[in-house]
């Protein structure tokens, strides 16, 4: 058929779906309950940046990282994670993912999370591993 190019669309590999203003994701917690507790966020597309800014006191801690720590020695310990310690410290990931993972270290820590949300399925995205995300060095 004229005038139809099947091959095109949204995608990982689609510059396009990259270049466009995101759609917003907004979410967080003010308490984030007991020392040690991972929090998993979801993300209903995969994303093209993500923010993610510490919300609690000074002495509270928190580590953002792409791979859950069920398996001790994997992320946390092998340090595949940044740290937030101190209030209103943030970090800015320009990448794609479709779930990023946030741990307190101490009790009542809180985190705000701002994404910017392509139009890609996060059915399309791979699993985030190996070396410098769950492998130990």
């Amino acid at each position: 058929m004229a005038g139809t190019n099947p091959g095109y669309g949204v995608g990982l590999r689609n510059v396009g779906s990259y270049q466009i203003s995101g759609h917003p994701y907004l979410t967080g917690t003010a308490d984030m309950g007991s020392a040690d507790t991972e929090h998993k966020i979801s993300f209903p597309y995969v994303t093209k940046t993500v923010t993610v800014v510490n919300s609690g006191s000074a002495d509270k801690e928190i580590k953002v990282h792409f791979n859950s720590d069920s398996d001790p020695g994997e992320v946390l310990d092998s340090r595949h994670y940044i740290s937030l310690n101190s209030n209103e410290d943030s970090f800015t990931f320009d990448v794609k993912c479709k779930e990023i993972y946030i741990t307190n270290s101490v009790a009542n820590a809180g985190f705000m999370l701002y994404a910017s949300l392509t139009s890609i399925p996060t059915s399309s995205m791979y699993a985030l591993t190996g070396s410098g995300l769950t492998e130990i060095p």
